[in-house]
C-alpha cells in the first residue's frame, strides 16, 4: 500500500501544466477574438491559413514568446491574464487552422 501511496503521489508532483490547459478555442473565445475575429491592428484573422502561414514558419515557440512579450498592437498576454504558455499554444493552433 506505501508503495501505491508513493507512486500515485509521485504521479501528482509529475503533472505538468498542459494537464491543466486550457482548450484553444476557450482561449481564442475568451481573450483573443477580439482583435483575430475581424483583424484589428493588423491581427492575423482566425482560420486565414494564409495569413497565419508566414507567422508559423517562425516556429510555435517564437509566436508564444511574441504574445507572452507583446508585438505591436498587442498587448503583453495578448490579453489572457491566465494562459499557460501550453495554453497560447492550443489558440495558435486553433486560430491558424
Amino acid at each position: 500500500m506505501k508503495k501505491l501511496l508513493a507512486l500515485s503521489a509521485a504521479a501528482a508532483l509529475t503533472l505538468s501544466t498542459s494537464a491543466f490547459a486550457q482548450e484553444g478555442k476557450a482561449v481564442y473565445d475568451k481573450a483573443c477574438q477580439v482583435c483575430h475575429s475581424m483583424g484589428i491592428a493588423g491581427a492575423p484573422k482566425v482560420h486565414d491559413a494564409a495569413a497565419w502561414e508566414p507567422r508559423l514558419a517562425k516556429g510555435i515557440d517564437t509566436l508564444v514568446s511574441s504574445v507572452k512579450s507583446g508585438l505591436n498592437a498587442m498587448p503583453p498576454g495578448g490579453m489572457c491574464t491566465d494562459c499557460s504558455d501550453e495554453d497560447y499554444k492550443k489558440a495558435i493552433e486553433f486560430m491558424s487552422k
